[in-house]
């Protein structure tokens, strides 16, 4: 159930991958709430003000910021940016992924390397670029990380994305860790399969009726549900709450 009072009223969110799928879907639930949502986006910059158009129907302020979350210096430069620009931050969540699939044998170092450098480096280059702010946030502090149900259970076809994203689960209980005694909160959503364009990209009819077998709600999930669960962990009432992997997968692992 979607959330609307004022709780993230003054408070400032940069959602990377934030154009599309449950990167936009992240920022509107966040703007419900009444955050200040920037959108980052890499090329994508008409989809980016798609979603900022989302945000302000929402009741929140929009903002883009574009940069590769692969690329440090560029990290750097742009959150510093959004401290300047915006007096602070208070939420970061690290949506940004790509999803290059292939077998073991035959699968590309280049594509290894950019499934890492995207979904885990990345992750890691824009936590350590905002910690400075989200210290001086102290317990309105927020890291949400978004890793997959792969990244618990694996897949086959998915080597790089299912290390990527069980990578970041370790990232996520390792900074709860040490952010905690400033009152910064960090943990993980676990998506399962959620009606994205990425997923609708890669699972044709037959896969989709076999993947429904393992669902036990039956179903495919919405980009809502984890944007929601996003405006959950980003409020007070997950103040107690860190260093924690939230699975919204229908069941598929228990």
């Amino acid at each position: 159930m979607a959330i609307f009072d004022k709780a993230l009223d003054g408070m400032v969110a940069l959602v990377t991958g934030g154009s599309r799928g449950i990167g936009r879907a992240s920022c509107v639930a966040l703007a419900r709430r009444g955050a200040t949502v920037i959108v980052n986006y890499v090329s994508r910059e008409d989809a980016a003000r798609e979603t900022a158009g989302l945000i302000e129907q929402a009741g929140g302020k929009a903002a883009l910021s574009a940069f590769d979350v692969s690329d440090g210096p560029a990290v750097k430069e742009g959150i510093k940016r959004i401290g300047v620009d915006h007096g602070g931050l208070h939420i970061l969540v690290n949506n940004a992924g790509v999803a290059l699939n292939g077998l073991l044998l035959r699968f590309k170092d280049d594509d290894w390397k950019r499934t890492l450098d995207v979904n885990l480096t990345g992750a890691f280059q824009c936590s350590r670029a905002a910690a400075g702010l989200l210290l001086k946030a102290r317990e309105r502090g927020r890291i949400i990380n978004m890793s997959s149900v792969v990244g618990e259970m694996g897949n086959a076809g998915q080597v790089a994305y299912a290390a990527a994203k069980a990578g970041m689960i370790g990232l996520t209980r390792a900074m709860a860790r040490e952010l905690a005694p400033r009152g910064v909160t960090v943990n993980a959503i676990a998506p399962g399969y959620i009606e994205t364009d990425m997923t609708a990209e890669s699972l044709p009819e037959a896969a989709r009726a076999k993947l429904m077998e393992n669902i036990p709600l039956g179903r495919i999930g919405q980009p809502g549900e984890i944007g929601d669960m996003v405006a959950f962990l980003c409020g007070p009432e997950a103040a107690y709450v860190t260093g924690q992997v939230l699975r919204v997968n229908g069941g598929m692992l228990m």
